[in-house]
């Protein structure tokens, strides 16, 4: 991957420039390196008030270095993506975490979501939910993205 591919500031103004495209409310959902951006994005974004949730699937924990094939630590550092907010995130999340990622401990990422003062679903072994895994589209995600639309949020 290229420099330019590592960016982490220009992916964040991408989601700042998606969500000033249209009124109302919204939900995010993001996976793996795309929870990290949403993470950075909540610290700067003028659109916090409108996300009515957020779903975080498996997390990556870029605070270790990641398998041959991935970013190495220097990259993601050069690329704004560390250090990993650890803010708490100013709408209501559910961090969707696996017991066997290849990319996070789930201890990892039961902190993460705990820093970021969101619910933690345990999916269980789901490696990283993506087609290496053996997955492709993921039919849950749709009862989640429902769960955080409609439920009312924690006082």
């Amino acid at each position: 991957m290229g420099r330019a591919n590592l960016d982490c500031t220009s992916r964040v103004v991408a989601i700042e420039h998606a969500m000033s495209l249209f009124d109302g409310p919204a939900v995010i959902v993001a996976h793996s390196g795309g929870c990290v951006m949403v993470a950075h994005w909540a610290m700067v974004t003028r659109h916090a008030s409108r996300v009515v949730g957020c779903l975080l699937a498996t997390p990556p924990d870029f605070d270790c270095p990641m398998p041959a094939g991935y970013p190495t630590l220097d990259s993601l550092r050069a690329g704004g993506w560390l250090p990993v907010p650890r803010e708490r995130l100013p709408f209501r999340s559910l961090v969707a975490a696996s017991r066997d990622d290849p990319l996070a401990s789930f201890q990892r990422v039961q902190a993460l979501a705990h820093d970021w003062g969101s619910e933690l679903l345990d999916l269980g072994s789901v490696g990283h939910l993506n087609p290496a895994s053996g997955y492709g589209p993921w039919d849950r995600a749709e009862a989640l993205i429902q769960h955080l639309s409609w439920a009312p949020p924690p006082s």
